[in-house]
Parts: C-alpha cells; structure tokens; sequence
C-alpha cells in the first residue's frame, strides 16, 4: 500500500484517477483529516484529504514517481507500507487487474 496526504479532494481524486487510469494502482480510500504540521518555521493547522492507495509492491517506484509528478504539495509525504500478509482472493484480483 501507498500512503500519502492531500490539500482538498479535487486533487486527491484527480491524482488517484490518473493512477487508476494507468493501472498502477486498483483501488484507493479517501478520508479527511486534521492536519497540524511544521511549516516555514511554524505549525501550520487545516484539513487534508489522507489517501492509502492499494497496488503490488512491483509498482511501488512506478507509484512514488507519479505521485510526485501529479502531487500539489512541494513536498508531498509518499509512504509505502509493505503488508506482512494478504488474503489470496484479493492478490489475485491485484495481479489481474495490473497484469
């Protein structure tokens, strides 16, 4: 999985379509967030949109490099979380949907 935040939902959804759209990844879930975080020399606080993004591990640098290309931010947050265990069904969806 990929981890990363954005400023408002507009640009979330246009980026996680894109990766879609590319196959790079088959699914993504969106949640708001409160954010406080250092900026420029201060705490900054407001909402973001958090964005965990479902692909294998093969497209990960794929992912992170599309994700910087499209991202809003300067300098986006993009995490990869590699999962210990996944159910086979849902491996097996993944590979055929990402050939």
């Amino acid at each position: 999985m990929v981890y990363t935040t954005f400023p408002d939902w507009e640009s979330a959804k246009m980026v996680v379509r894109k990766l879609l759209e590319r196959k790079l990844i088959v699914c993504a879930n969106l949640r708001e967030h409160e954010s406080l975080y250092w900026w420029e020399g201060s705490i900054e606080e407001g909402k973001e949109v958090g964005v965990i993004m479902k692909t294998d591990v093969a497209k990960w640098k794929a992912v992170r490099e599309a994700v910087k290309e499209l991202h809003p931010y300067k300098i986006p947050m993009i995490a990869r979380i590699d999962l210990d265990k996944l159910n086979r069904e849902y491996s097996e969806w993944m590979e055929e949907v990402l050939g």
